[in-house]
């Protein structure tokens, strides 16, 4: 049983700190899952390789195949792991952009690490006050620690008292545990009649009309 790991960064530069934070994390998440005895498998998705399909999404309503690709990915996995620079105390708005081409209940139910980046610590509260509430409005379910950097964890001035390393392997050890006392997503198909009849079929819908009168 192979856990399904979406990782999505935000990031605008090549390369960023951004993406830098989220290999750290899906390669710790990889340590806890290997240390419990579960297969693992993680895609990582920069947001920026389809910014242009992204906007084409909001403006038509359809994504084109690349965003497409990502988006099922996403729905599909068992976890996500979603990281963003912050911007005006906030999330990106690539980052937003692409929530809002997602479909609404793609993220129901699955448990997201979320992580950012920024150039100092007086956006670290950004996680809880402005992504938390968006995940879970999303019905998503945020881990309980979200991983913040900014440019001075990644010098030799970095925080000694909590570490960056620290933070991450426990905010990875806390998504391995949701991650092996759940099951592995299984999504419906969205087009199937018994997702939007109730669980029943297209027959027992017209059986049933008389009674609904």
């Amino acid at each position: 049983m192979t856990r399904k790991i979406a990782v999505v960064s935000a990031g605008l530069s090549d390369p960023s700190s951004t993406r830098m934070l989220a290999d750290r994390i899906v390669q710790a998440v990889f340590t806890e899952l290997d240390a419990r005895g579960e297969e693992r498998e993680a895609r990582v998705f920069e947001l920026r390789d389809v910014a242009h399909d992204i906007t084409n999404n909001l403006l038509t309503g359809f994504a084109p195949k690349a965003l497409a690709d990502v988006n099922a990915y996403v729905t599909g996995a068992d976890a996500l792991i979603a990281v963003t620079p912050i911007f005006s105390t906030s999330y990106s708005g690539l980052f937003k952009s692409w929530l809002d081409a997602l479909d609404r209940d793609a993220l129901d139910g699955t448990p997201v690490l979320l992580g950012a980046t920024a150039g100092t610590a007086r956006h670290s509260l950004a996680i809880d006050y402005a992504m938390r509430p968006l995940f879970t409005y999303l019905h998503a379910e945020p881990i309980s620690t979200g991983v913040f950097a900014a440019s001075s964890d990644w010098g030799a001035e970095a925080d000694q008292v909590a570490p960056l390393a620290k933070r991450i392997d426990r905010a990875a050890r806390e998504l391995a545990d949701r991650l092996t006392r759940s099951a592995p997503t299984e999504r419906p198909d969205p087009y199937d009649p018994a997702a939007y009849l109730g669980g029943g079929s297209f027959e027992d819908l017209l059986t049933d009309l008389p009674q609904r009168g």
